[in-house]
């Protein structure tokens, strides 16, 4: 009540308008000046306010529109937060640039399917572990009845990319991009397993202490990558900030992605001789474990193979005596179950995991810290360590392949 709703282009607008007289402007706005700040997630440390362009909106919906051949007769399903760059960029973006119908929505994994229906969604935009999410509910013999043509996001792993493709008769496209906007890699079909794609011009991988570019990924015959410490570096922009206009009030951490004339993301890759990059965590998730450098990524990869898995998280614990241990939180898909027998299996015929790199300490439980945009939150999980509330923690003993139930009281890890 009391809510007058005005059709842009009626005729009673149009008699508001000339009534209106001259009007000037208080300002032009150009391309490059801040339309928002966006807060990064803030994962790995606190969020930061990125100053997002104005011309970013068109940007990247008309691009995405071109792609995707989305149009006026399609249907834009948005469920992640507003108040984040996957949203913003690959969803309402995408329904202005087009003209396409939106239909707002708050996610949940088992609505989803209903919604796809109600609206007649053909398109969808997603952040973080949403499809593993929805792919850990039961699967339903009619769930490919549904109108979703694409679902386009990132962070997904490929494993769940495939399923969520299969399942629901769409196709599935993961890029990755930070939301600064100054490094972006995009898929193409023939994507190698694993990997996120190909650069933009002048993202590349380096070495932050030689600011030399690191060496080209090489593989053995398992599909390890054999050269880890010459090979995984930062992801950078090499060409200098890219669409990056600054934090917004934050000087010193806007000075820390730009350094030496280039962009560093934070993130940890490599790439192969082809050039597609495969990504190796953040620059706080390196381990030490046995005078070996480890990153998290990899890890997490092989562990999503296992069947009843739905999402995981690897992360560093302190060694007894020196160094590094793998922890790893998983949480289950709806009904799967998984033993600590089943689970040393499974990891002793993974041929491309180094034997450092098995878990130490595995953590079943029924979820795990995300942010509003549903990415995990690792700084809460390396916060608490091996001292975690609720759930099933299993240990593997010293070179050991077997694992068994654990509490941190029974031994003198308590003290970490």
């Amino acid at each position: 009540p009391g809510v007058q709703v005005l059709e842009v282009g009626s005729a009673d607008w149009s008699s508001l308008l000339s009534q209106a007289g001259e009007l000037s402007p208080h300002r032009e706005v150009a391309p490059t000046d801040t339309f928002m700040l966006i807060f990064t997630s803030g994962t790995s440390g606190e969020p930061k306010a990125v100053q997002v362009a104005h011309m970013m909106v068109p940007f990247s919906g008309v691009a995405l529109v071109q792609r995707f051949e989305v149009t006026a007769a399609d249907v834009c399903y948005l469920s992640m937060p507003l108040f984040h760059s996957n949203a913003l960029m690959a969803g309402w973006a995408v329904a202005l640039a087009s003209g396409a119908a939106m239909a707002p929505a708050t996610f949940s994994a088992s609505g989803l399917l209903p919604d796809l229906r109600r609206y007649g969604a053909t398109y969808m935009n997603y952040v973080g572990k949403p499809l593993a999410y929805v792919l850990a509910t039961p699967e339903q013999a009619d769930d490919h009845d549904n109108p979703l043509r694409v679902a386009f996001g990132n962070e997904a792993a490929d494993r769940d990319i495939a399923e969520f493709s299969r399942r629901f008769g769409c196709t599935v496209w993961d890029g990755f991009g930070s939301t600064e906007g100054a490094v972006i890699i995009t898929r193409d079909d023939d994507c190698p397993a694993g990997s996120v794609g190909r650069g933009f011009p002048g993202v590349a991988i380096y070495d932050p202490e030689t600011l030399q570019e690191c060496a080209t990924a090489v593989f053995d015959g398992t599909g390890a990558l054999a050269n880890p410490d010459e090979a995984i570096g930062e992801i950078v922009n090499t060409t200098g900030s890219g669409l990056f206009g600054g934090y917004y009030n934050d000087p010193h951490a806007t000075n820390d992605r730009l350094k030496h004339g280039m962009y560093w993301s934070g993130d940890l890759g490599y790439r192969d001789a082809d050039g597609w990059i495969y990504l190796a965590g953040r620059t706080g998730d390196w381990l030490r474990v046995d005078g070996e450098n480890l990153t998290t990524a990899p890890i997490e990869r092989v562990l999503l193979r296992l069947q009843p898995v739905s999402r995981v998280a690897v992360y560093a614990v302190p060694d007894e005596l020196v160094g590094d241990q793998v922890m790893a939180a998983i949480v289950l898909r709806d009904g799967a179950a998984l033993t600590p027998e089943k689970f040393g299996a499974f990891l002793a015929e993974q041929g491309d995991l180094s034997p450092k790199a098995r878990p130490r300490y595995v953590w079943i439980t029924d979820d795990l810290p995300v942010t509003a945009t549903n990415k995990i939150l690792k700084r809460e999980l390396t916060g608490q360590g091996v001292n975690v509330a609720g759930g099933t923690v299993w240990r593997r003993e010293g070179n050991g392949t077997e694992y068994h139930p654990w509490a941190p009281e029974s031994t003198a890890a308590a003290a970490l």
